[in-house]
């Protein structure tokens, strides 16, 4: 959208905002605050541009008549290009999902129990910095293996404010990869094995209708490590949504209800991943961005420990604090690949 029609366009929520008929509707009235709310920095920005771009005029025309205007003219056009950047950087098409919360799912991959282990790693990892970032979080299904790790497990997490946790972890999906020695390595050798991450935006009731006709609902005992069963009443759920095949299960809860409604919660969100993907492969101006077009089969990052190393291999991040990434300090690396995304959009909009 060009700035006019951005202008245009807060001008028009101002006037509704300030309608005490619209807040009757409370959604529409959030609906219209949260686009006023997100409109508002471009805005002020290019009001600030251009009142400075006014006073480096009138600075200009009276330095003819008095030279200590001069100075001021030069201190006003250092500030135009710094601002111009930034509404440059402000009028680059916002990714629609970037307020949402997020479902992630880690699955252990190969190397076996070793993979489990490390899975668990990664959801420790993103536990500690939502904790750091100030997010709820919830364990929505799991599946432990022998000694104590994950073979998959499925985790919300939800921001109190400001931008969706979906803008700072969408770029976490992909295959890590971790080297080191495993616990049950008695020779000391260093294996490499790996775990997936799936992550997909939170997605309301209203966004995805399922049709209930369209689901093949299975019932089934909760399994522990080693497969015993936890308990003994049909608690389990399993989902297939027979249109897509897109298969869920949940066993976390006690309840058969709780599981599925659990399982319907991350069935929305991979179907409208799904819905969300298909629009964009048939989009004509499809951007492939090295960091959004990664395949979730692709290695993305690679933890080593004997050196103590980091590497996004997107971006070519390398960095030699893995302890301190594993207790949750992510905001280099994703800062590092939020940058890369920013410089692939800006030099598509160009």
């Amino acid at each position: 959208m060009k700035l006019d029609e951005l202008l245009g366009e807060y001008a028009k929520l101002e006037q509704s905002l300030a309608d005490p008929a619209v807040h009757a509707d409370q959604n529409r009235a959030r609906t219209l605050g949260k686009r006023y709310a997100q409109l508002t920095p471009v805005v002020t920005t290019y009001r600030e541009l251009e009142a400075v771009r006014a006073d480096l005029q009138a600075a200009r025309e009276l330095s003819e008549e008095d030279a200590a205007f001069a100075a001021e003219a030069e201190e006003l056009e250092a500030r135009i290009a710094p601002l111009e950047e930034r509404l440059r950087h402000l009028l680059i098409p916002r990714d629609p999902n970037d307020d949402k919360d997020i479902i992630m799912e880690i699955k252990a991959g190969e190397g076996g129990e070793e993979s489990a282990l490390f899975a668990g790693d990664l959801l420790r990892m993103y536990l500690r910095y939502a904790e750091r970032e100030g997010w709820k979080t919830e364990v929505i299904d799991a599946q432990h293996s022998d000694l104590g790790g994950y073979k998959d497990v499925t985790v919300a997490m939800k921001a109190k404010g400001g931008d969706g946790v979906w803008a700072r972890l969408k770029y976490e999906g992909g295959v890590h990869r971790v080297q080191r020695v495993p616990v049950t390595e008695s020779q000391g050798r260093i294996h490499t094995s790996a775990a997936g991450v799936l992550v997909y935006p939170e997605a309301e009731e209203v966004e995805v209708q399922i049709d209930p006709n369209d689901l093949r609902v299975d019932v089934f005992r909760s399994s522990g490590p080693g497969g015993q069963s936890v308990n003994t009443t049909d608690s389990a759920v399993r989902i297939t949504h027979v249109p897509t095949g897109v298969v869920v299960s949940c066993q976390n809860e006690k309840s058969q209800l709780q599981n599925k409604e659990s399982a319907l919660r991350i069935l929305r969100a991979r179907l409208l991943a799904i819905a969300q993907e298909e629009a964009e492969a048939v989009a004509s101006a499809e951007r492939k961005s090295q960091v959004r077009t990664v395949d979730r089969s692709e290695r993305v990052r690679t933890y080593n420990f004997p050196e103590n190393r980091i590497s996004d291999h997107r971006v070519g991040f390398k960095a030699y604090n893995l302890d301190q990434v594993l207790d949750g300090e992510l905001s280099a690396v994703i800062q590092a690949l939020t940058d890369a995304d920013m410089a692939e959009k800006l030099a598509a909009h160009a």
